[in-house]
């Protein structure tokens, strides 16, 4: 809601002029107005309007876009409440509840809060912007994002009669209803199945597929083809895999999900990949690094040429770390180019290619075209054969910066599953700057964590060292509403740094054996993926089982 401070302080904070605030007030409806979106306005700087209001009012103010609020607090106010007073709870401690308000006159209902609270309330005065982000997470609700569902075309897209099966309303608002769903969710994928009697719907959430319902079995062929209608794709072809993508938008947010369809038994089972660009996160500091392993993946990608690998299974976060470390190096001054397969997230400033086996691009291929278009930096989805990694490493020893995944337990593997290609050992010596290994474990839920009896010999035999075992506390979570009852909430990443350093190349050099690799890296000052998980585990984040399952092939 506009009113006539908020034109004062605007005026104040010299985004506009005075004379144009007034001559915009006067010579519009005043019921426009006051209904007038103040984040619409080309000049507003909501920031800034904030912090001249706070002063004005002597109210404390916080930029909250990145707070971490507890779901449990947002839930000491009711939905209802949350619309009539306009205010959020933030945080509670023994003293007060701290509220965050945009607009300062909401302090007249002081009393009416510390009634709905049963407690004394603290204002805290925030920006526009960042208020209504939280106050997203309070009033979102599959019902209201099914309205704000769209199909995204392509410019090129033309309608075609669907001669198959009647779908109906029902099927499109079911479609629309597990979309919806799985985005609240934060599911990454999701799995149509059918089976002769049953048909199921299952949720992939941090790492684990959960059944999210069972549909009767007649509605299977049809809500199958209506998937298949918006992936454009054949919808009377059953008889062999297809590739396609959906483009949606949910709550105004632009959403990917890649679809592959596969013949089984008793129909054709659909699963569909979600690719929100919201969560990708490019903030190399938020991925889970330790710092000094951080430093050593850095000074790797610093270099002004050679080879930095990451390693992992199907799942484990491989893409996001390459992706964060692209965008690290993303500068206008650099020339970057990449075969994927797919492209999983448009980069701004990155030329991103699809490998197309079909027509003959394969990532071969692609590689080659790259060295002749003026590379400074090379992005290769995966080095899966002999072929592409002697590219890939004469690339890197030609003066340009490769970066790729493996597919290898650890780190010290991707060295010798390098050489095993017949890669000669002094190339990878010379080519190669750092490599990574990570995996993926769940992060335990903030809202129902609590401490758990872990006996001393059970910490030393995970691998913690005995003057540590009986000063860790291990934590799980119990399960409640906010993680559907599964104890974990999230996921953290837990890596695993090799450098190159000079032991590491002489050994390399002789042929030795991954062991051999690892116990001089470890010697080095590396991290393995059992250490890195277990402080993991110390710091609370997440459980001992998932640390011990997470880096079962770890011998050390």
């Amino acid at each position: 809601m506009f009113r006539k401070e908020f034109a004062e302080v605007i005026s104040q904070t010299g985004m506009i002029p005075v004379k144009d605030m007034r001559g915009m007030l006067q010579d519009s409806d005043p019921k426009k107005v006051a209904e007038l979106d103040l984040l619409s306005l080309d000049f507003f700087d909501d920031i800034k309007f904030a912090k001249v209001l706070a002063e004005k009012y002597k109210l404390t103010f916080i930029d909250l876009s990145k707070a971490k609020i507890k779901e449990r607090t947002l839930k000491l106010i009711k939905k209802n409440d949350v619309v009539k007073y306009r205010v959020l709870p933030i945080q509670k401690t023994a003293k007060a509840v701290s509220v965050a308000i945009y607009d300062p006159t909401v302090v007249e209902f002081k009393t009416e809060l510390q009634t709905i609270f049963q407690h004394q309330v603290e204002f805290i005065l925030t920006n526009l912007a960042s208020w209504n982000k939280i106050y997203g997470r309070v009033t979102e609700s599959i019902d209201e994002l099914l309205s704000t569902i769209k199909e995204v075309k392509p410019e090129d897209h033309k309608d075609e009669t669907v001669k198959e099966e009647d779908i109906g309303d029902e099927i499109i608002l079911y479609v629309n209803k597990m979309l919806a769903e799985s985005f609240i969710k934060k599911a990454s994928d999701i799995h149509v199945e059918p089976y002769e009697k049953t048909f199921r719907i299952r949720f992939r959430i941090d790492g684990t597929l959960h059944e999210v319902d069972n549909p009767s079995p007649k509605l299977a062929r049809p809500l199958i083809s209506r998937l298949k209608i918006l992936a454009q794709l054949d919808i009377s072809e059953k008889r062999k895999p297809q590739d396609g993508r959906i483009k949606l938008s949910i709550g105004g947010q632009p959403i990917d999900y890649r679809v592959s369809t596969l013949p089984t038994l008793f129909g054709e089972k659909v699963v569909l990949r979600l690719l929100d660009q919201s969560n990708l996160q490019l903030d190399m500091t938020k991925l889970g690094f330790e710092q000094k392993q951080l430093d050593v993946f850095k000074n790797g990608i610093y270099q002004p040429y050679g080879m930095c690998l990451v390693t992992g299974p199907t799942g484990s976060g491989k893409t996001t770390t390459l992706y964060s470390g692209l965008a690290e190096l993303n500068k206008v001054k650099t020339n970057i180019s990449t075969a994927e397969d797919p492209v999983e997230f448009n980069l701004d400033g990155i030329n991103q290619v699809n490998v197309r086996k079909e027509v003959g691009l394969t990532f071969a291929s692609a590689l080659k075209a790259f060295l002749r278009q003026d590379p400074d930096i090379i992005m290769v989805g995966e080095i899966r054969d002999l072929e592409v990694g002697e590219i890939a490493v004469e690339a890197a020893l030609t003066g340009h910066l490769v970066l790729s995944t493996l597919h290898t337990n650890d780190a010290p593997s991707t060295v010798t599953r390098l050489l095993n290609m017949g890669i000669e050992p002094f190339l990878v010596v010379g080519s190669l700057n750092v490599v990574v290994a990570q995996r993926l474990c769940r992060r335990i839920c903030t809202e129902c964590r609590e401490v758990v009896d872990a006996s001393v010999e059970e910490l030393i035999a995970c691998g913690i060292a005995p003057s540590s075992a009986s000063k860790i506390k291990v934590y799980e979570g119990k399960g409640c509403e906010y993680c559907n009852n599964s104890g974990y909430k999230g996921r953290v990443a837990i890596y695993e740094v090799l450098d190159m350093t000079a032991g590491v190349k002489d050994l390399v050099l002789k042929h030795a054996s991954a062991d051999e690799i690892k116990k001089q890296a470890i010697k080095d000052g590396m991290k393995t993926l059992r250490m890195c998980a277990l402080t993991k585990v110390a710091q609370g984040l997440t459980t001992l089982s998932e640390a011990v399952m997470n880096s079962a092939s770890d011998k050390f």
